[in-house]
């Protein structure tokens, strides 16, 4: 006998048609519909979660985080975005929690590195944040945003050649960043 349940890849494909015509509600929608027939599907799960956030719900959005966490420990993209979330929320703590599981599931998931910094920057706590910065740009050489962020703790810590450095080096491959340091700070590289 054939069900008549959408399979999760339809149910998926159709969320993804709504979004491409900006209907995000009714891909909440279809979502929400899919999760009634499968409930505790890890990939409608997260899909319903980055439409909560997207329609400004992250309070919703964390909740299904939490449960998506539960449900698929294993699976560090999921940490990333609870931490990613609960850092827009300013629940730092608990930020740092899921960023550090993220990373330790997947120790090449630059974002979670870059998302950790950030936290323990907001926490005043700026050699863990180096850390963690000098970390994110290993993985991720060319992106300007760990680089940025990492100059300016550096500016924090008055370490003020170790900022100059980075804007020399930014001046290679992210001229526009390194003049928007070089403003800031007033560091000339």
């Amino acid at each position: 006998m054939r069900s008549t349940q959408a399979p999760v890849g339809r149910v998926l494909w159709m969320a993804r048609w709504h979004i491409w015509w900006r209907r995000e509600d009714k891909a909440l929608q279809v979502i929400e519909t899919g999760l009634s027939r499968h409930p505790d599907e890890p990939r409608l799960m997260a899909f319903q979660a980055h439409l909560l956030a997207e329609l400004k719900q992250p309070e919703a959005a964390l909740r299904v985080l939490d449960r998506l966490v539960e449900l698929a420990p294993d699976q560090a993209a999921h940490w990333f975005n609870r931490g990613f979330l609960q850092e827009q929320q300013a629940s730092l703590d608990e930020a740092e929690l899921s960023f550090r599981q993220a990373v330790k599931l997947n120790e090449r998931l630059d974002r979670a590195w870059y998302g950790l910094a950030l936290v323990l920057i907001r926490q005043r706590r700026l050699d863990d944040a180096v850390q963690a910065l000098k970390r994110n740009t290993e993985l991720q050489p060319m992106s300007p945003y760990g680089w940025y962020q990492l100059a300016r703790v550096h500016v924090d810590r008055d370490e003020p050649e170790q900022a100059r450095k980075i804007i020399r080096h930014l001046q290679g491959f992210e001229p526009q960043v390194a003049q928007q340091l070089t403003r800031e700070t007033g560091l000339a590289p």
